[in-house]
């Protein structure tokens, strides 16, 4: 019987990569060039390797689903959303806790909604998975930050027509107020969102993988929360599915600076979960 090979791509965005100044475009406002918000050091020659990756085993891929962050300005997570008890301005990579918020050292700059904004907090730190980070504005809706990487695009392009089939886009980020790490389900879902819910479609068509490929940005965040929901919730789903089908490929991911501890735990618990880790030279599908 024919295997089925899936290719999981995790949020390779502009806003996430690397980019040489070659790569950036200039603003049509002020003319000034674009630089991404978030730039994961390593991030741009980890998806040239994808979409090499692509190009060169495409007739062996069945499928390709393609994550991605998609925020507003208006964003729990961004520096826009909070202000410090003294009026002043909270800039990017601060973190904050549901403790901070009731001394006063942090608010919403909209006072009504402290109450949800601490019962948010409150749910994301009983999880013990993240403390609330206030990252750059990224990934913003229709921005160039929210576009793919070129190359990836690209590879992609060219493998839809290769194979006649679309590419499964899955986005996710928009709900204001819960974070979206992972593309499997909010860090807290909002029970008048179903976007934030577990996406057991989306579960159900990675289910169908006997090989699950996984790259993308950054491994420290999306991809680890990704891929930890999915080996949490999908032998629920599909009986006899194992971790063992996973295959992360490293050299397709990257961690956020000065979270590489958090990339080599997740390594670690996915090996000793079951799942494989691999480069994409070591690869043959």
């Amino acid at each position: 019987m024919a295997r089925n090979i899936q290719l999981l791509v995790i949020d390779p965005q502009n806003d996430f990569c690397d980019l040489p100044a070659a790569w950036q475009p200039a603003d049509a406002l002020t003319g000034q060039p674009i630089a991404p918000s978030l730039p994961v050091a390593g991030a741009h020659a980890d998806l040239q390797r994808v979409a090499q990756f692509i190009r060169r085993q495409g007739a062996q891929l069945d499928a390709i689903t393609v994550t991605l962050d998609s925020h507003q300005r208006f964003d729990i997570a961004h520096p826009g959303f909070w202000r410090t008890g003294a009026g002043a301005d909270v800039g990017p990579f601060t973190p904050i806790t549901a403790a901070q918020v009731r001394a006063g050292a942090f608010v919403p700059r909209d006072s009504a909604g402290l109450r949800r904004t601490l019962q948010y907090l409150d749910a994301l730190e009983a999880q013990g998975r993240y403390t609330l980070m206030v990252w750059p504005v990224h990934c913003e809706v229709g921005s160039w930050g929210h576009g793919v990487h070129a190359d990836v695009l690209a590879a992609c392009g060219a493998w839809q027509l290769q194979r006649q089939r679309a590419v499964h886009n899955v986005f996710k980020g928009t709900n204001p107020w819960t974070e979206h790490y992972s593309a499997i389900q909010a860090e807290v879902p909002d029970p008048e969102d179903p976007g934030t819910a577990l996406n057991v479609a989306l579960l159900h068509r990675l289910g169908q993988a006997d090989v699950l490929l996984v790259a993308g940005e950054a491994s420290s965040h999306c991809v680890r929360s990704t891929t930890e929901h999915i080996v949490e919730h999908l032998p629920r789903l599909v009986p006899g599915w194992q971790a063992g089908r996973i295959v992360l490929l490293t050299d397709g991911m990257s961690p956020v600076r000065a979270f590489e501890a958090q990339h080599q735990a997740f390594l670690d618990g996915m090996r000793a979960a079951g799942a494989q880790l691999a480069t994409m030279d070591e690869i043959t599908i």
